[in-house]
């Protein structure tokens, strides 16, 4: 009985397992946090290619379409190829004025350590009216 007694008086350990209990949920907190600055990241490279293709697109002479993607693709940053669908300009006229249009699509999945969660998808549409 005295054992028992010594024990259930025992505080020494009360620490660690507060902080076994609060462990998981800060690990979850900071990888969900490092996760959400790559996708910003990824946001970020995605707007800078498709400036640079907009910006590009609107020089003389005109380039061509392979062209807009190859300079697109060397600008971009922070985006895995493997996520990322082939940027394709597409072509069209409003009121009579020309206009390229590039879209870039980037679909991730999280990856919080002990679990995966579905694709997130990120888009971006450029429009640059041609002269």
């Amino acid at each position: 009985m005295n054992v028992l007694r010594r024990l259930l008086r025992d505080r020494t350990a009360s620490p660690a397992v507060e902080f076994a209990f609060a462990a998981p949920v800060l690990m979850l907190f900071t990888i969900g946090t490092i996760q959400l600055g790559v996708l910003f990241a990824a946001y970020a490279g995605m707007a800078s290619a498709l400036n640079e293709g907009a910006r590009f697109a609107t020089t003389f002479p005109t380039p061509n379409d392979q062209q807009i993607v190859a300079r697109m693709n060397a600008k971009r940053f922070m985006v895995q190829t493997a996520y990322m669908t082939i940027p394709m300009p597409v072509r069209g006229t409003v009121n009579n004025v020309n206009y390229i249009e590039l879209r870039m699509n980037y679909s991730a999945p999280l990856n919080f350590v002990f679990f995966s969660t579905p694709a997130v998808t990120l888009s971006q549409t450029r429009r640059a009216y041609l002269s």
